[in-house]
């Protein structure tokens, strides 16, 4: 009963501060940001810019090559910016780039000089196709091999070695998130574990300033209630914001109940570290820097989650690391259930642990 009483007083202390609505106000602008700022899925095309000095036949012939790949076998016409002026293009869209046939030379020297893109100039020579590419000069040796070479050997032949090369998948019907869900595992991440680390500490430096923590030492509420308070506050603020991003992007897709049940014992483990961190110091400056560095150590997964090709071993020793895991799992519609569990009995039992460390702290500082 007292817990529940020290926990109503928090909120209205809270709702009083303005930590409260930062973290509202951050998961309201990553969700605002996932909804109008990132696509569904990034596109990977390619641009190509081309022209074509040849004669009208061989030109044609070489526009019908491209429109037998184009995804519908016909052209469009945009208007297109280069160096602020705006041109029409004839624009084919194959599966793997946008092919744009510019109407000069001068044209591909502009758009490869000024918008720093890259161009193709096709000239007949000897009765021989002769490219001309246009690059920025810091492309690697091998694509410059690649572009020597891609135009010798007959088309036909390419084809057909790349269509004879073995492809096999590491993995078969694995369940792919999009793009834009794919982001939320990141920041549910960081809403909850690295922003609660933060703001936990700084509702405790504020009561430390104010003199509320030493308060305790004489009334009959003890500092373990005063600490759950605390953590059921930012636990509540945990679980509201994250709905407020998930629900908007995943509707009923998710798995709430796990989604709430990782929420806790994650919340436990991040409130517990702040609380610990911040024992052993008396005011924010002072805690700012490690707290600084703690959470720039934490969010090297989410980094890397960004980065498919950079994912070191030793990135696993991260709790950070399984948070994102876990979330992705909890997002996909088939959830790995024994994976998540044991992730947030993990966390649940590490929070119990630095809680009972922070406690100690405290009840050891109010007494000296």
């Amino acid at each position: 009963m007292k817990l529940w009483h020290s926990f109503l007083k928090e909120m209205k202390l809270a709702f009083r501060g303005f930590y409260i609505y930062i973290e509202i106000f951050i998961a309201i602008l990553l969700l605002v940001i996932v909804l109008t700022v990132v696509p569904e899925n990034f596109s990977s095309k390619s641009e190509e810019y081309i022209y074509l000095n040849l004669p009208d036949n061989i030109r044609e012939n070489y526009i019908g090559g491209i429109k037998q790949l184009d995804l519908d076998n016909k052209k469009e016409v945009k208007k297109i910016g280069i160096d602020d002026k705006e041109i029409e293009a004839d624009i084919y869209e194959t599966s793997d780039k946008e092919i744009y046939i510019l109407n000069s030379e001068q044209q591909i020297r502009d758009i490869s000089e000024k918008d720093q893109k890259f161009g193709v100039v096709v000239n007949m020579k000897d009765n021989k196709l002769h490219y001309e590419y246009y690059i920025q000069g810091y492309e690697k040796e091998k694509l410059k091999n690649l572009y020597l070479i891609s135009n010798v050997e007959n088309t036909e032949a390419l084809r057909e070695s790349i269509d004879n090369q073995d492809i096999r998948p590491l993995s078969i019907g694995e369940e792919k998130l999009t793009d834009r869900e794919n982001l939320l595992p990141t920041f549910l991440t960081f809403n909850g574990s690295l922003m609660g680390l933060f703001i936990i500490a700084a509702y405790v430096f504020l009561d430390k300033d104010e003199g509320v923590i030493k308060a305790y030492a004489v009334t009959a509420s003890s500092v373990k209630e005063y600490l759950l308070s605390k953590t059921m506050v930012l636990l509540l603020t945990t679980l509201v914001t994250s709905l407020i991003m998930v629900i908007p992007v995943m509707g009923l897709r998710a798995n709430y109940f796990l989604m709430i049940l990782f929420l806790i014992a994650t919340t436990l483990f991040s409130s517990s570290l702040g609380l610990l961190i911040a024992s052993f110091y008396d005011n924010i400056m002072q805690a700012f820097g490690t707290i600084y560095i703690i959470i720039i150590i934490l969010i090297l997964p989410a980094i890397a989650n960004m980065i498919p090709s950079w994912n070191p071993g030793w990135m696993k020793f991260f709790p950070t690391y399984h948070m994102i895991a876990v979330f992705k799992e909890i997002i996909l519609e088939n959830q790995d259930i024994r994976y998540v569990l044991l992730a947030s009995l993990g966390f649940l039992l590490l929070g119990i642990v630095l809680f009972t460390l922070a406690n100690r702290r405290y009840k050891s500082t109010l007494t000296v």
